[in-house]
Order: structure tokens, then C-alpha cells, then sequence
């Protein structure tokens, strides 16, 4: 019996002890969690992205808030964020997508409760169209603003100065005694000299004059903006090497600047300072002006041209310059462009043909002698191209499907491969298939906009002439720094 007490006792004591330790873990390791407050981590701030954003009116972008909290964790915030924008130049949904309205900085803002994260954003308008001279650009914006940039030796930059820009400047506008400032609309670039249209039809030039090229009656260089004459009917212009060619609302033709070769059209070889009406044609659509000859294109779809033609770049079969427009072949036409001395044209079934000299294969037909005649080029998918360009001695182009080709002299990275070698057949230029036919060739470097509005150059920059920013050259496409 007292063994059996004895063995009891010693059991009805151990029973509490083992209660404790099943509380205490057991002696396993284990933690005890009861009695343990567990704290949520808070709120501490908010990352707003993509960060400093620029972007073209009209563009949207996803933007997207993430949080810092007092754990140190981060995480995408949606529930209870509130997007908003501090200005006018952005709207902003409620998922945070952006739009862009107006040209100017603004700022998005996230909230969710106190904490608010911010980031800015800012507005350009995209580039609408471009112009590649001898060693300057000037391009057109979406709001009418023009910007130039390269070598201002001659003041073709428009800006005030003399000085060359390695980036986009804004040309000088002077306001009118009375009304507004009419934006601009349309914009070509000679070796030296520049010419614009603006959206109330005045015709406007600035930089070289020696032989009239700008039109304003002297032989004055111009550093800022000139307008020329007194009409209002100005729709269409285009600038050669030292020549001007323009277009009046009424279809007809003018021409002014250096004639040594008849690039003019007017019959003689007179040099012209004022515009001057070429022939009794009132239906001319578009032109082009290369270094001694030109290119013209009436409302049928005949092609004339006219001027120097010792390459055979006249079109016509023989060497022999024209003083006055001659129409080439029978075919309609939809596009044309002048190079230093060799053309290329688009059909209207959209075939390419090119003719002139051909030392660097700039016609693009695999050969290298030149052509006197209108020649078709990339019997592979033979119409399927949109825009044309033609510099000194190479020719760019796109086609159908947004690709950019391009072919000729590579001297300076003008065809913009990135390999700096000649070709004389069409070679497509990177896999991007967004090109628009805002396309222009300059004399060693060259300009395209994408369908995004983005403006990319490519070729020689000693001048500053690629807007990047500095003097290195661009061997492929480089986008111009945003003003």
C-alpha cells in the first residue's frame, strides 16, 4: 500500500509539470507564440515610374506606384491609390495611364492615404518633318516650332548667330506688330541656305546668298528668318545646292538662285535674286532641286526636269544640259528626288527607278556605270516603296512595310549600316519597320522619322549636323537630343 501511495503521489505531480512544458514547446525548440501582438507593416513611401519621363503629345504611358513600407518591403500598390497631376500637360486615369496634351513639364502624383510619391513628366511635340542641308538640319515639330542645328557659318540655322550647334536650337521667330505668330509648316535645306513656309503662306529664307538663293532681291546673307516678297499663296518649296524652286497655290512654278547649268528652268543661265516664274504650267504638285539640276512633278503625274546633266542626271538620254523643263518618259509618277547629280524617282504603282552618276552604285541597280535614262531598281518586291531621298552620292529610302534601305556612298556612315562601306544595290538598314516617309538626305549624313515621332540620324558630324549633342559621327540610326 505505501508503494502504491507512494506511486500515486509521484503521478498526480507530474501531470502539471508535463502541462508546462507541452506549453513551453515540449523542450523542442519552438517558440511560444501566445500572448504575442503580431504588427502590420505600414505605409512609408511611394515610387512613382518610369521616372522622369519625356514624352510627344498625343502618346500615352502606363505608369505604375510602388511602396515602401516599415518592414522594408515593397510591393505594386493599387488598393486605395489615387492618381492625379499637379498641372495642364497631362491627364491621368485611374489606373495611371498618362496622356500627353500640351507641350510643356508636369507632374504625376500617387496617394494612398498621407503618403503621396511624385515624379515629373514632360511634354514635346513629336517631329513631323525634317530637312538635311550640306552640313546643318532643320526639322519641323508637331506645334509648328522649327529647330535647327550643324554648321551656322552662313546663319542657315536661323538662329541670330554665326555659331555652329551640335544641338537642336529653336529658330529665331519675330513677332508681328499685329496678330500672332503663324506656326510653321513646311521646311527645305540647301548646302548653305534654308526655306520655310508658314501655315498663312508666306515663303521665309535665312543663311547663304551669294547667288539669290534666298529670293529677297540681294546677295545679303541672312542670319535670322527673311520673308520674301508679299504673297500669301505659298505652298510648296524645295532648295538645291545654290538654288530655290517654290510652288504658289495656283500651280505654278517659281525659281530663283544660281542658273550656271539652267537649273532654274527659265531658259538662260542668269542667275535670279527674286522668284521667278518658270513656263506657263499652272498644275505643278512637288520638286526637288539637287546641286545643278531639278526635278518636277505636275498634278498628271508627268515628270520633268531640267539643268545640269553631264552624269546623265536630267533623265532624258543624253549629257547635254536643259534651260527649261523637258518631260521625261511617259510613265506617272508619285515621287521624285534630286541628289548631287544623280535622281531617283518612285512610279505610282510604287516601283523605283534612279538614273545619273553612279561611281558609288547611288543608283542601286548592282552597277557603277552612270545611266541616262530612268532605270528600275530592286526587281524584288519591286512596289513597294513610299518615300526617297537622294544626297551626294547615296540614296535612301522606305517602303511599304516601314524597313529602311539605303545605298550608295557609305564614306561618312551615310547609309547608316554601321559599316561604312559602299553598296550599290538597296541594303535594308537595322530591323525597325516603324519608318515614316518624312525622309531626308543630306550631303554625308541623313534623317528619318519614325511613326512615333522620333527623330533619328545617321552620317558625318563634324559640323554637329546629327543634333546628338557632341561631334562624333553616327554610323546607324541615333536619336537627336530633345530640346
Amino acid at each position: 500500500m505505501k508503494n502504491a501511495y507512494a506511486f500515486n503521489l509521484r503521478h498526480l505531480l507530474l501531470i502539471p509539470l508535463l502541462a508546462v512544458l507541452a506549453a513551453c514547446g515540449g523542450g523542442g525548440g519552438g517558440s511560444a507564440s501566445s500572448g504575442t501582438t503580431t504588427t502590420t507593416p505600414t505605409l512609408v513611401s511611394i515610387a512613382v515610374t518610369p521616372a522622369n519621363l519625356t514624352m510627344a503629345i498625343g502618346t500615352t504611358q502606363q505608369f505604375v506606384a510602388t511602396g515602401t513600407f516599415t518592414d522594408s518591403s515593397t510591393s505594386a500598390l493599387s488598393t486605395g491609390l489615387t492618381w492625379g497631376v499637379k498641372g495642364s500637360n497631362i491627364t491621368i486615369g485611374t489606373t495611371g495611364i498618362v496622356t500627353g496634351k500640351a507641350v510643356g513639364p508636369d507632374t504625376v502624383t500617387a496617394t494612398v492615404g498621407t503618403v503621396v510619391g511624385s515624379t515629373p513628366v514632360t511634354v514635346n511635340a513629336p517631329w513631323r518633318k525634317v530637312a538635311a542641308g550640306g552640313a546643318h538640319t532643320v526639322a519641323l515639330k508637331a506645334d509648328g516650332s522649327l529647330f535647327s542645328w550643324g554648321s551656322n557659318l552662313q546663319g542657315q540655322l536661323g538662329d541670330g548667330t554665326n555659331t555652329d550647334r551640335v544641338s537642336p536650337v529653336q529658330v529665331q521667330v519675330t513677332a508681328p506688330t499685329t496678330g500672332t505668330i503663324s506656326p510653321w509648316t513646311m521646311v527645305a535645306a540647301g548646302e548653305e541656305h534654308t526655306v520655310a513656309l508658314r501655315a498663312d503662306g508666306t515663303l521665309w529664307a535665312w543663311g547663304y546668298n551669294f547667288y539669290g538663293q534666298l529670293g529677297d532681291g540681294t546677295n545679303i546673307d541672312r542670319n535670322v528668318p527673311t520673308r520674301i516678297g508679299s504673297g500669301t499663296g505659298w505652298v510648296f518649296v524645295a532648295a538645291g545646292k545654290w538654288h530655290t524652286i517654290a510652288i504658289d497655290k495656283t500651280g505654278v512654278l517659281w525659281a530663283w538662285g544660281a542658273n550656271f547649268n539652267g537649273q532654274l528652268g527659265d531658259g538662260t543661265t542668269a542667275a535670279k535674286s527674286v522668284p521667278t516664274k518658270i513656263g506657263a504650267f499652272t498644275n505643278w504638285m512637288s520638286a526637288s532641286a539637287g546641286a545643278t539640276h531639278t526635278l518636277a512633278v505636275r498634278a498628271d503625274g508627268t515628270l520633268w526636269a531640267w539643268g545640269g546633266n553631264a552624269s546623265g542626271q536630267v533623265g532624258n538620254g543624253s549629257l547635254v544640259d536643259l534651260h527649261a523643263p523637258l518631260q521625261i518618259g511617259t510613265s506617272t509618277w508619285r515621287a521624285v528626288a534630286a541628289g548631287t547629280l544623280h535622281s531617283v524617282a518612285i512610279r505610282a504603282d510604287g516601283a523605283l527607278f534612279a538614273w545619273g552618276s553612279n561611281g558609288n552604285g547611288q543608283v542601286g541597280n548592282g552597277l557603277s556605270t552612270n545611266a541616262t535614262a530612268p532605270t528600275q531598281i530592286s526587281k524584288t518586291n519591286p512596289s513597294n516603296w513610299t518615300a526617297i531621298s537622294a544626297g551626294a552620292a547615296y540614296t535612301v529610302g522606305v517602303r511599304t512595310d516601314g524597313t529602311l534601305w539605303a545605298w550608295g556612298s557609305n564614306s561618312d556612315g551615310q547609309l547608316g549600316d554601321g559599316f561604312g562601306l559602299d553598296t550599290n544595290t538597296p541594303n535594308q538598314i537595322g530591323t525597325v519597320t516603324n519608318w515614316s516617309s518624312a525622309l531626308s538626305a543630306g550631303l554625308f549624313h541623313a534623317f528619318g522619322i519614325r511613326s512615333d515621332g522620333t527623330l533619328w540620324g545617321w552620317g558625318r558630324n563634324v559640323e554637329g549636323q546629327q543634333g546628338n549633342g557632341d561631334a562624333t559621327g553616327a554610323a546607324v540610326p541615333t536619336p537627336v537630343n530633345l530640346p
